[in-house]
């Protein structure tokens, strides 16, 4: 299951800017007037690859193979075997191998962390009464597991509890499939193992698979490359920024 987490802040900031930069730029075609609107129209394109980079591109995917993690100007993938640890500050670092890397989105302020902070002793809090009736409307199953299960908790923390379970879950499943590889391989008849063979190539097999695939031991782990929309948004202001000196 994909799944795929933004600011939505910044989302509908980044939207509300591309409409603005279009219909600027629209106008600036329209009334073309030289030099001047070739300045305005290099003023808007770097702004716009700004907000496109900060607001648009920055997300944390989880898909079934690991976590991308694009921040401004690169994209992270770390396989699920490869994650070795999730903290969430004011935001998510996820650690593999030798590397980290630091996600852009989400993020929690410390107002927000303050908030989280007042709803986790809200929800621990007893609900009050006043002789035979309650002051509140008692809240259903659902939502009292709802709000249990984020209290004191912001945003940042949910998704970082999200990709620590992921990561668990994979690891636990591959290596209930070693395990059941590995016994299979013992009780099958004619396998080299069984006709006294030494088992060392299954180990060093075992191990290469291991150290291929990533389980957190490699520097190798964490895949970093630059992002390419991000590159080409800036790009294309720095050809907007070089004809209007041109013009």
């Amino acid at each position: 299951m994909k799944q795929v987490f933004r600011s939505t802040l910044a989302t509908v900031v980044g939207w509300v800017w591309m409409a603005f930069a279009a219909f600027n730029m629209v106008d600036l075609i329209a009334r073309y007037s030289g030099q001047a609107s070739m300045v305005a129209a290099a003023v808007l394109g770097v702004l716009t690859a700004l907000v496109f980079v900060t607001c648009l591109r920055p997300a944390v995917i989880l898909s079934e193979d690991g976590v991308l993690v694009r921040n401004p100007l690169r994209n992270t993938f770390v396989p699920w075997r490869a994650v070795d640890e999730v903290t969430a500050s004011h935001s998510i670092t996820i650690a593999s191998g030798g590397g980290r890397v630091r996600c852009w989105v989400p993020q929690a302020s410390a107002r927000e962390r303050a908030a989280a902070a007042r709803r986790g002793r809200s929800a621990s809090a007893p609900v009050p009464a006043r002789g035979r009736f309650r002051t509140e409307p008692v809240r259903s199953k659902g939502e009292r597991a709802a709000a249990e299960a984020l209290a004191g908790k912001t945003h940042a923390d949910w998704v970082a509890e999200q990709i620590t379970e992921r990561a668990e879950a994979a690891r636990r499943a591959a290596s209930m499939a070693e395990a059941s590889k590995a016994a299979g391989a013992s009780t099958a008849p004619g396998t080299p193992a069984a006709a006294g063979t030494p088992a060392e190539p299954e180990a060093g097999t075992a191990a290469g698979v291991e150290a291929g695939t990533g389980t957190g031991t490699g520097a190798g782990a964490l895949k970093v490359t630059w992002a390419p929309s991000a590159l080409a948004a800036f790009a294309a202001a720095t050809l907007l920024v070089v004809a209007a000196f041109l013009a």
